[in-house]
């Protein structure tokens, strides 16, 4: 059939069945070349590996798969330099390469499909396409932790206030919140480690759910692409798409973890807080207000979070009703999977670049650590080293902080030893030494603390989990 322009339907691979095609807008609904067209590479390793094994296996001639693997190489090379240009009207990448591998070898270019279906065919290309890029984002992702603990290094021991429910609450360093963004960031590199291992399976000559009958080697063509093992089960080789599962969920943890970033970064940026100056090369102004400078790739990282938890949500919504084979709905995996490395590819390049150009103005930091009581742990904990049972150690030090609010007051420290010893008999002069916010944070040594020799060593643990 042909749509009222009288624009012919494109050959496809399964024409032989059916006498009419669909008209070219429905074909085009149809179509998948303009997602999966960044899977021709992979294509035809694929369908080399295939036609080197079928030609080994006696399936066809030895000289027809030689044919077959010079053409799809030559076919590699055009497409790489840019001298063949992938047809936007063909039905997908399989399709187009296969067509013009049979518009230049004739029949012999129509056996490469022998034992193969485009269910095991794309399910392989999509593992091919995910061990090329999964590795690149954990090389992305290594090189960001690797910014941040070179900012870090720089700020072991200035002083900042940390925040629980965005109120002050204890007084920590700059250098210990970025080692904490590393910390989430490792996880994220070993959950997309963890997801490349178990994709490491090769579908080749699962064919379209029941494998073929033709004596294929599958064991033969997992090897020379570079996989583990082939799959265990045909039928679960064409249905699985829990690795594309997986991977949406890496990308968009990950991209929630900079979505958190940002937003301390666009806080620290404010006028309240104005803890950070981003560069003014990672800034941009306003078309009205000539003052401005906004930290809008910051806020653009965060917005971009949304398209990776909506492309999760897209993910498992398409699988949660199929039959357990392949189904055409599948057609759907690619593209939110794409946009979501594609997403996490840029987000990660551009916070890096940020933060690795921010300055920080320390003495506005430490000056935040004034105000908001923020030692009163450290004053609970003082009593409790000299005996007093922690529940009773933590009224004491909240009504010293009551009798500050109430006296006007904004520190402790403000509050003279005779008037703390109405509270507790147990205060000494030392207590003052014990609440400066250095004192603070230099006290809380533990391993995972803020004392400067522990986020030095936290920085080193982290440093050597990226070298691995």
């Amino acid at each position: 059939m042909k749509d009222q322009d009288n624009k012919p339907t494109p050959q496809v691979l399964w024409a032989g069945r059916l006498a009419e095609k669909p008209e070219a807008e429905a074909f085009a609904f149809q179509a998948s070349i303009s997602v999966d067209q960044r899977l021709a590479q992979d294509d035809i390793l694929g369908s080399r590996a295939h036609a080197a094994m079928l030609g080994k296996q006696g399936i066809i001639p030895p000289e027809t798969a030689t044919a077959l693997d010079t053409e799809l190489a030559r076919i590699a090379d055009e497409l790489e330099a840019g001298k063949l240009a992938i047809d936007p009207g063909a039905e997908d990448i399989h399709s187009f390469i296969e067509g013009i591998l049979t518009e230049r070898l004739g029949d012999a270019g129509r056996m490469v499909h022998a034992g193969r279906s485009r269910n095991d065919q794309v399910a392989l290309d999509f593992r091919l396409y995910l061990k090329r890029a999964v590795p690149e984002l954990g090389a992305e992702l290594t090189e960001t932790i690797r910014a941040l603990l070179d900012q870090a290094e720089q700020h072991t021991e200035s002083i900042m206030p940390g925040y629980t429910h965005l109120q002050r609450a204890q007084p920590v360093t700059l250098g210990y919140q970025l080692s904490a963004w590393c910390a989430g960031l490792a996880r994220d590199r070993s959950r997309f480690a963890d997801a490349l291992r178990r994709l490491d399976e090769c579908p080749l000559g699962a064919g379209a759910l029941a494998g073929s009958s033709l004596p294929l080697d599958r064991e033969a063509t997992a090897k020379a692409l570079g996989f583990a093992r082939p799959t265990l089960n045909a039928m679960d080789s064409v249905a699985d798409r829990d690795f594309a599962l997986e991977l949406a969920s890496a990308c968009s943890i990950t991209m929630i973890h900079l979505s958190r970033f940002c937003e301390d970064v666009v806080l620290w940026a404010s006028e309240e807080f104005k803890f950070i100056d981003l560069a003014e090369s990672w800034s941009t102004g306003s078309s009205i207000m000539p003052q401005k400078k906004n930290p809008d790739f910051a806020e653009l990282i965060r917005g971009k979070s949304g398209r990776t938890t909506g492309n999760l949500v897209s993910l498992l919504t398409l699988l949660k009703g199929l039959p357990y084979a392949y189904d055409k709905d599948l057609q759907e995996d690619k593209e939110a999977l794409f946009d979501s490395i594609d997403t996490v590819r840029s987000c990660l390049r551009m916070f890096r670049g940020m933060m690795a150009s921010a300055r920080f103005n320390k003495s506005r930091m430490e000056a935040a650590c004034i105000g908001g009581f923020m030692e009163a742990t450290d004053a609970a904990e003082y009593l409790v080293r000299k005996g007093l049972p922690f529940r009773k150690a933590h009224e004491v030090a909240a009504l010293v902080v009551r009798d500050c609010v109430a006296a006007g007051l904004t520190r402790i420290a403000d509050r003279s030893l005779a008037e703390l010893k109405t509270r507790s008999e147990l205060f000494e002069a030392d207590i003052y030494q014990t609440i400066t916010p250095a004192a603070c944070v230099a006290a809380r040594k533990l391993p995972g603390g803020p004392a400067p020799e522990e986020v030095r060593r936290q920085i080193r643990v982290l440093r050597g989990e990226i070298a691995g």
